[in-house]
This record gives C-alpha cells, structure tokens and sequence, in this order.
C-alpha cells in the first residue's frame, strides 16, 4: 500500500474514533472560553506529541495493565469534572468567547496543550495509531494521517464551541460537561475496580 493511503486510510479511522471522544468534549470546553486559534495551537502540539508517543512507544501502552489505565483516566476525568463544577459563576453567563490579550497566548495555548496531552496518554486513537503503525509498517504515513484526523476533530470542537455559545448559556455547557465528565469517570474508574 503506497503511504497516502496508509494516511488517507489512518485519517479516517482515528477522525471517527475520535469524534466522541473526551478530548473532542475538552476542546469544545476550551473553545468556548478563549481564543480558537490559541486553543488549537495547544492541542495540536498535544495530538503531536501524543501520535509521536504512539508510534515510539505505543506497543508499550497496550502492555500497560488496563485496570491502571481505567483508573488514572477515571481519576483524571473526575478531576476536570470538579474543576468545571468549581466554574466561576461571574463567568457563566453571557460569556461570549474569551478574548485574552496578546499576552497570554502561552498560558491558553499551554493549558490547552497539558489537558489534552494527559486526556490522550492511553486513549484509544494513541493505541490505535501505534496498531496501525505496525501494521503498514510506515510510521510517518500513519503519523501525518492520525495528526490531521486529531486537529481535525480538535478544530471543529473549536469553532463548534465559539459557535454554540452564540445559543447556549455557558452555565449550561460547563454544567453538561462536567455531567459528562463525571460519567466517564464513574464507567473508567468501575472497569479500573472490576477490571
């Protein structure tokens, strides 16, 4: 298989896997509250660290014990949830995409890159692009392809966020978010206990 089918072929797996994904769900968060093109720059250097683990290390993540993989995400799920419940109510109401100023384009984009760089260690595309690298045995191919579905799905959280904000209250974003986040918590933490 020549390596733009390998990419074309890796794009679309990871772009649909990733859809429902949390990370997709923290991009969304975060694109409702500051700038989409700091946000993206933080995630995007995320999704590339993370996709360059995958392909150096990825068959060491499958060797991991799941039980600690289920726990540390279910920890780290609980933990964005209670820090999304904890929102500044002065902020909730009609917010309409924070603007920082040109100053704080590191602390945006730097967030950005550390909740999406913890929330991917583990996650299924990160395992499923280090499968597929072994697979086609063309790391770049698969790397280039699993990057692009990533921002991808990253960006359209972005603009999906700026956008829902035009007709949702934030309240009720931050308030179904961390509902979300709470349930994914509760699913990874039970299979981390039951395993």
């Amino acid at each position: 298989m020549n390596p733009l089918t390998i990419a074309a072929l890796t794009f679309g797996v990871i772009f649909l896997a990733e859809l429902p994904d949390k990370t997709a769900l923290a991009s969304l968060v975060l694109g409702t509250k500051y700038r989409a093109g700091y946000v993206f720059a933080g995630i995007a250097a995320a999704f590339a660290l993370q996709v360059g683990l995958a392909l150096v290390a990825g068959s060491l993540l499958a060797l991991l014990p799941q039980r600690w993989v289920e726990g540390v995400t279910g920890l780290l799920f609980l933990v964005g949830a209670v820090m999304l419940l904890w929102h500044r109510d002065e902020e909730d109401d009609g917010h309409q995409g924070k603007e920082p100023s040109s100053g704080s384009f590191w602390k945006v984009a730097g967030a950005s890159f550390a909740l999406v760089a913890v929330a991917e260690f583990g996650d299924l595309t990160q395992i499923m692009t280090a499968n597929l690298a072994a697979k086609y045995a063309d790391p770049l191919a698969v790397g280039v392809g699993s990057w692009l579905a990533l921002c991808a799905v990253g960006g359209i959280a972005i603009l999906g966020g700026q956008k829902l904000l035009k007709h949702v209250p934030m309240r009720l974003i931050v308030r179904v978010a961390a509902c979300v986040m709470l349930v994914l918590a509760a699913v990874s933490l039970g299979r981390a206990v039951i395993g």
